[in-house]
């Protein structure tokens, strides 16, 4: 049997789990009576473990959420996974999370065995980020959760809101996703007043308290990730082209994501792409490398631009002359 210490530990293991467990299933899975497991459940909530439990033949035993949150057991892989997250959180893009992460990190560290620890210096050693050229926005931890709990709540948000032109508004927004795109935080919600879905860059609003009234949720027209593939894309868009793509519109659409424009059928042999770019020499390359056929008529610069790529990949396969 064993001694009390340790099946406590087993028994808080076993609760972590995400179910619930009878007397008797934990009782033989202790090699105990159901009589100690009482008494095990009873000492883990003087400890401070919200351990909760149900009368009866379906009753059962299950660790829940407390007012404090008590010491947690993780295996080696949850250890190492944690640890991990936690360096990352501390380089990552949201502020006011970086002493926090490095706290909690020293703290694992501190009574990580040696094998693990081994595991996790290696990989933050040796596994080594290529810095990105534009280090880009970082959100405010706060901001990101009065965010999320709008979202859950379904409450109507206000802010003051800089469009990508420096343009100030007010907004009132009913909030439903968070969608982080490399460095950057995007919130998906509806517009009140504009009567519409919009995608909204977070580093670039303001939240007003309080927050609105609760709303009834509406249905979201498109997976929120396409949402702002879409607004992101259009809205930072420097230069736009629409294009006759000679292939039908599902094929297309395989070949493409909704970050690269929109498509809309034009008979069963073309469809019509609706795409931009920063540059007009990265839009015309884009173009070459959907691997179909195309027709652009318009912008002028764009056809210009098509055309002397040609001329040049023609010279490129010609042989040369000595």
């Amino acid at each position: 049997m064993l001694e009390t210490s340790a099946r406590l530990l087993r028994l808080l293991s076993l609760l972590q789990t995400p179910r619930e467990w009878t007397g008797a299933e934990l009782a033989e899975r202790l090699s105990v009576s159901t009589r100690t497991i009482r008494n095990d459940v009873e000492r883990l909530r003087n400890l401070g473990y919200p351990v909760h439990g149900n009368r009866g033949a379906v009753g059962g035993y299950r660790l829940g959420a407390g007012a404090a949150l008590p010491p947690l057991l993780l295996d080696d892989e949850e250890a190492v996974a944690v640890a991990i997250g936690l360096r990352t959180a501390a380089g990552g893009t949201i502020t006011g999370v970086e002493e926090t992460s490095l706290r909690a990190l020293a703290k694992l560290e501190q009574v990580l065995p040696t094998r693990l620890r081994r595991r996790v210096h290696a990989l933050q050693r040796y596994a080594v980020a290529v810095p990105r050229d534009d280090l880009g926005p970082r959100v405010d931890a706060d901001t990101l959760s009065a965010l999320a709990a709008a979202c859950r709540d379904h409450e109507r948000l206000r802010f003051d809101y800089r469009s990508h032109d420096g343009s100030e508004s007010r907004r009132e927004v009913e909030p439903y996703r968070l969608v982080n795109w490399g460095r950057r935080w995007y919130l998906v919600g509806f517009d009140v007043e504009r009567a519409g879905w919009r995608t909204f860059r977070v580093d670039r609003l303001h939240p007003r308290t309080p927050t609105g009234p609760r709303f009834t949720p509406r249905d979201l027209p498109e997976e929120a990730i396409d949402q702002v593939r879409r607004g992101v894309s259009s809205a930072a868009w420097r230069y736009r082209a629409q294009v006759v793509v000679h292939v039908p519109a599902e094929q297309l659409a395989e070949r493409i994501n909704a970050a690269i424009g929109t498509i809309t059928p034009v008979d069963d042999t073309r469809c019509l792409l609706d795409t931009g770019a920063d540059s007009i020499e990265a839009l015309a390359v884009h173009l070459g490398l959907l691997g179909v056929d195309f027709t652009v008529t318009e912008p002028a610069e764009l056809v210009e631009l098509v055309r002397a790529l040609a001329d040049r990949y023609h010279r490129a396969t010609e042989p040369q002359h000595t």
